[in-house]
């Protein structure tokens, strides 16, 4: 989308909520609520029971994250947003990102869900790495390992600029990646690798040495999702 400020949120469920049920909050009521209050897009990733097999999730928040909601505002001013969606989740933290799309996601109507499986992932610069190297090894030579080693159809890179809700963690990047929906459970299909064992193993050896390289294999949340556009 084209809009001048985009902010990535991510929630967690009230004590004895559903996934579902929070699902239902963001995609039947929230989204007409979030276009109230000034959001010209909106996107909903509900870590959900289409999800719940994934054989990979990895957790640095002190909780599993229970879904991922993107904004895209007029201004960066993300008050009104933040208000909405506290009301529907027990906790909500968020940051403004800048976005690039190596692969855009297909295009699917308002409140269907995207065929496949959605992983976002944030990542964290070690305090070690110096800033625009880290920057150079992620952006720049990692983006087409990852294209070229996985079988990703929508790749999405969201650079964090700062906190869009006091308190935020730190976070350096969102990343969300496309899966064929079989990319659950089965490692062929998310490496793309067409049941060869000697080129599962080689992908999979390409892309830990560059996660590697710039800190992604630590420190890291990969949430999988169901994907939604709302608005």
């Amino acid at each position: 989308m084209s809009h001048d400020h985009k902010a990535v949120f991510v929630l967690w469920c009230h004590e004895g909520q559903s996934a579902e049920l929070l699902a239902k909050s963001l995609l039947v009521d929230a989204g007409r609520r979030l276009g109230a209050a000034g959001a010209r897009g909106v996107q909903v990733n509900i870590s959900d029971a289409a999800v719940a097999a994934a054989m990979l999730r990895l957790t640095a928040f002190p909780a599993p994250v229970d879904a991922v909601v993107s904004v895209w505002l007029p201004s960066a001013d993300a008050g009104a947003v933040t208000a909405v969606l506290s009301q529907v989740a027990r906790h909500v933290e968020g940051w403004f990102v800048e976005e690039e799309a190596p692969i855009p996601p297909p295009d699917v109507p308002l409140g269907e869900r995207q065929p496949g499986l959605a992983n976002v992932a944030f990542l964290r610069r070690p305090a070690e790495l110096p800033y625009e190297r880290w920057l150079e090894l992620w952006k720049t030579r990692h983006t087409k390992v990852a294209i070229d080693a996985q079988a990703t159809f929508g790749y999405v890179q969201n650079r964090v600029l700062g906190p869009a809700t006091d308190g935020a963690s730190q976070v350096d990047a969102v990343v969300e990646e496309l899966f064929p929906i079989e990319a659950l459970t089965d490692p062929h299909a998310f490496y793309g690798s067409r049941g060869d064992g000697h080129e599962l193993w080689r992908r999979a050896t390409v892309m830990l040495e560059s996660v590697s390289a710039f800190g992604a294999d630590r420190d890291v949340d990969v949430v999988p999702t169901s994907r939604y556009r709302v608005v």
